[in-house]
């Protein structure tokens, strides 16, 4: 599995190499963050928050990709696990690894996802008790 996600990491990191390809405020880290996105997306992890079904990649790095998108999509699709803790095991591994990589000031994308990975793990450890959010306006009950 790791070689997988390698192989992601050098395609993309090879693609904004080109400055053409480049966003505004694009730093290098957004690449780890949006494949753990991607990764969080493909697991679909049943104990996920209700607000948090899937990770969001941003509106410039899609534009930005390049066709590179479908075949890294492809990659992550290959991923898989016996279970659900082995995928978020193997999830918190590689932002952990992506952190190491970078400074602090280019975390902050990184340091969001590990987060949001922490509490998915404390909620398939038991250690926090999930109940669903009510989004509905109050108001218009």
């Amino acid at each position: 599995m790791k070689a997988k996600i390698d192989k992601v990491l050098e395609i993309w990191h090879k693609h904004f190499e080109d400055v053409a390809h480049q966003y505004s405020e694009f730093e290098p880290s957004d690449i780890e963050y949006f494949v753990g996105c991607m990764l969080y997306n493909h697991f679909a992890f049943s104990k996920r928050l209700d607000n948090l079904q899937t990770m969001d990649l941003s509106y410039d790095f899609l534009l930005s990709c390049g066709e590179e998108y479908d075949t890294i999509q492809a990659i992550i699709q290959e991923i898989k696990f016996e279970s659900e803790e082995e995928s978020l095991k193997f999830l918190l591994s590689f932002i952990e690894e992506s952190r190491m990589k970078y400074s602090s000031h280019e975390l902050y994308l990184l340091n969001r996802l590990d987060k949001h990975l922490q509490t998915l793990s404390d909620i398939y450890d038991g250690v926090i008790d999930v109940s669903p959010v009510d989004f509905k306006n109050p108001l218009y009950r």
